[in-house]
């Protein structure tokens, strides 16, 4: 672990007797003494506290609002012009073939926009900013903040018992609180399905905060093994895995975060990188589609494994992207892409499993319902 990065709880989190693993670059948290599966359950029933302080954090700012905004959507096709202030979007940017080189979430501060990369992928996506936008747009790493993520149905009353104004929120919406007398960005959201916040707080008094939070009954510490599972029975999706420079919006179910204003007809329609193949993939509809996976039995299916339309049939019609046992479901689950063809719900296929066929049945996405706040 010597020649890895670490967050500002590392300490804390070897204090708690976690198992840390290498992923991005850092040293990080996959499970605790708990363990993935409880870990997991706890977060689903009470509320489980993460640390994401490997992400990137980055604020854009200029002249004023409308500068920073049509900057930023030459390089994703979301409406970031259209954005409230105090609100939240997902957000994704794309090459010049439509691909998706990462996904993202982006607030409005004021005139600045925060924007939050995944780890892996936060030097490229500074570089890309930095090439992409006009000299008139600082584009600021905030490389001296923490990122924590309290997730679950428990988060809103621990929040609110330390800031009242947190009960207010409601999904996606960005606020400035004060926890414990620690001044922080909050964002109703999280990767889990479940409702919380995520909590972007000055690196020297993060580890002090997550006491605070962990000091609560009803919150645990959760590493990346739960973080895994509880993502994947929402249907999220994992950069690296489920979508990639190879992947567009469209096959990947992500239509949804492309607002009307940046489709075809729309008053800002395109000028984003790859926006004709994205633009003709949403008017024709995607060869492949990301569909839900339930494999029978109890043996999960994991990234890799080839799906095929029968149990004889000698050539794969599709990969699996993620998967792995649900413990909120009681079974194995996954995701992957097959032809439009073989993507209805009920549709069975065929995984390859250690030398085996096993049969593998489509399903609706998510495993679990969200329970954000509306």
């Amino acid at each position: 672990m010597t020649d890895l990065q670490h967050t500002p709880l590392f300490a804390l989190h070897e204090e708690l007797g976690a198992k840390m693993v290498p992923f991005a670059g850092y040293a990080m948290p996959v499970q605790y003494p708990m363990g993935v599966m409880q870990e997991h359950q706890h977060t689903r029933t009470q509320a489980g506290l993460f640390d994401v302080s490997h992400m990137g954090q980055v604020i854009l700012s200029g002249a004023d609002w409308d500068s920073v905004a049509l900057a930023f959507e030459t390089l994703v096709p979301m409406d970031v012009l259209g954005l409230g202030d105090g609100r939240q979007r997902y957000g994704l940017f794309t090459n010049a073939q439509g691909g998706i080189e990462d996904d993202l979430m982006f607030a409005r501060r004021g005139d600045a926009l925060f924007v939050v990369v995944n780890a892996a992928c936060k030097d490229a996506d500074i570089a890309r900013m930095r090439a992409g936008l006009p000299d008139t747009i600082s584009v600021g790493p905030l490389e001296d903040r923490a990122l924590l993520a309290l997730q679950g149905p428990q988060a809103e009353a621990v929040m609110a018992g330390l800031d009242p104004a947190a009960a207010a929120m409601r999904f996606m919406d960005v606020a400035d609180l004060t926890l414990d007398g620690i001044a922080v960005w909050a964002s109703r959201s999280g990767y889990t399905g479940e409702d919380g916040y995520e909590i972007s707080v000055p690196a020297d008094q993060a580890e002090a905060l997550a006491r605070v939070l962990l000091a609560h009954d009803a919150v645990a510490p959760i590493g990346l093994g739960a973080r895994d599972s509880l993502r994947l029975e929402a249907g999220l999706c994992l950069y690296g895995n489920d979508i990639d420079a190879g992947t567009d919006p469209v096959e990947a179910g992500l239509v949804w975060a492309i607002q009307k204003v940046r489709r075809e007809g729309g008053a800002r329609a395109g000028g984003f990188p790859g926006a004709e193949a994205v633009l003709h993939s949403l008017h024709d509809g995607p060869a492949r589609k990301r569909v839900g996976l339930r494999p029978e039995g109890r043996a999960p299916m994991r990234d890799g494994v080839a799906l095929y339309a029968s149990e004889t049939a000698e050539l794969p019609v599709g990969t699996i992207t993620s998967g792995g046992f649900g413990p909120t479901v009681g079974g194995p689950v996954a995701m992957g892409y097959v032809p439009d063809a073989c993507a209805n719900e009920g549709t069975q296929l065929w995984g390859a499993l250690r030398g085996k066929r096993l049969p593998v049945t489509v399903v609706k996405l998510p495993f679990v319902p969200a329970n954000f706040k509306r």
